[in-house]
């Protein structure tokens, strides 16, 4: 007789909860990406969570608190862009305070509707005129200094509107409050002008402290100069004389002279060079080559720039010296000196060796690498390239008119 063994539910495998992205402001928003990035971690639209602050906010101000601590306390997605806002924050506010304008100023001085709206809710005389001028004054202000502080702290860095922006809002915002601070002189009552004369200041503070920041700034990059220079001279007297020494008893060919040679450099550059872009023109990209070049094959490759010059390491002139320093490198070794010769006219770039030497018509012709890649890019490029060679070594000379700003995309050679 069988007995038949119940089968055991076979097992469920733990359901993986749903992948939610980090709360975080989104860079490309409205106007704080508050609400946007609440809505993408909660996986709903922007639309219903703006909804729900607003219609929120009437409720004891819920909303407005809400929206206020989730934005204080919800940091920047992750990235290097600058938050850009779409709607224009400072030009609206601006707007709102000349409609108030228009509409409560011509009641200043008479007491009418808000002396009576605050009798009515705070048990204030109604004939107390003073304290309605002072709220009307600061309906009318505050928003003008709002729009001033936005464009002066926030639209400044925002990549769709800039200094000039800055520049212009607080411009009108300053002569707004001005007209209305000429406005009051006659009036009857001068408590009145501390209004717009604190809305002045405060415009005014957030221009201060910014150029506070900035000498706070200075301050710091002056002592990080003075720290790097005395660091230098340090290592000038101990390392890099050390590093010269190992080059000049090993030999140019050997491999603890390429190694030390290729520290000295790093070594110089991170002294010297401080914080300047590495690939910012064609004299720190063939240096930053050649120091490449010098861990591949037994050369010294010392690269010297005279003259000012606007070509880029992206065109086509910086590609055709790297093929020329490439097969200096490769074919001669030992010594090779780049120098580079920027003027008004063009750009030069001699690249020399101490190797044997060839013929370039002997050179096979399935060997593209002078005709081609230095030859023929340089007449495609509208320069020029020469080469002469013999047993004392070879010289490349690259030319171009002009020194244009190039772009091309090309690739690195070698």
């Amino acid at each position: 007789m069988s007995t038949s063994v119940p089968l055991a539910p076979p097992a469920r495998s733990p359901r993986s909860a749903a992948h939610r992205p980090p709360l975080a402001r989104v860079r490309e928003c409205l106007v704080s990406g508050t609400a946007e990035g609440l809505a993408r971690h909660l996986g709903t639209g922007p639309a219903l969570v703006r909804t729900i602050f607003i219609v929120s906010a009437p409720m004891a101000g819920f909303g407005v608190l809400l929206y206020l601590w989730c934005w204080m306390l919800t940091p920047w997605e992750q990235g290097e862009a600058r938050p850009s806002r779409r709607i224009p924050v400072a030009w609206l506010l601006l707007a709102a305070s000349a409609v108030l304008a228009l509409i409560v100023l011509p009641q200043l001085g008479t007491g009418y509707r808000f002396g009576v709206w605050l009798g009515d809710i705070g048990g204030m005389s109604p004939d107390v005129p003073t304290v309605a001028d002072l709220l009307t004054l600061l309906i009318v202000v505050v928003p003008v200094v709002a729009a001033a502080l936005w464009a002066d702290l926030v639209d400044r860095d925002d990549p769709r509107r800039g200094p000039r922006h800055s520049a212009a809002v607080r411009m009108i915002a300053v002569a707004g409050v001005v007209i209305l601070l000429l406005a009051l002189l006659r009036a009857s009552n001068p408590f009145l002008l501390l209004v717009p004369f604190a809305g002045l200041l405060a415009m005014f503070s957030s221009s201060l402290a910014q150029r506070w920041r900035e000498l706070a700034s200075e301050r710091i990059r002056r002592i990080r100069e003075e720290q790097r220079s005395e660091m230098a001279a340090h290592l000038h007297d101990s390392v890099l004389q050390t590093l010269a020494l190992i080059q000049n008893r090993a030999g140019a060919s050997s491999e603890a002279a390429r190694l030390a040679r290729a520290q000295e450099r790093e070594l110089r550059a991170w002294l010297y060079d401080g914080d300047a872009p590495a690939d910012s023109d064609l004299a720190t990209d063939l240096r930053d080559y050649a120091g490449a070049l010098e861990l591949d094959y037994p050369a010294r490759i010392d690269v010297v720039s005279a003259g000012l010059s606007t070509e880029r390491a992206s065109g086509e002139l910086a590609a055709a010296a790297r093929e020329a320093m490439l097969n200096a490198a490769r074919h001669a070794g030992g010594e090779v000196s780049v120098y580079i010769e920027g003027a008004a006219t063009g750009v030069d770039v001699f690249v020399r060796d101490r190797g044997e030497g060839f013929d370039l018509d002997a050179v096979p012709g399935d060997r593209l690498g002078v005709r081609q890649s230095i030859i023929a890019r340089m007449r495609r490029a509208g320069g020029t390239a020469t080469v002469r060679s013999d047993e004392n070594g070879t010289e490349v000379h690259l030319r171009i008119v002009g020194s244009p700003a190039r772009d091309t995309g090309e690739q690195r050679n070698g």
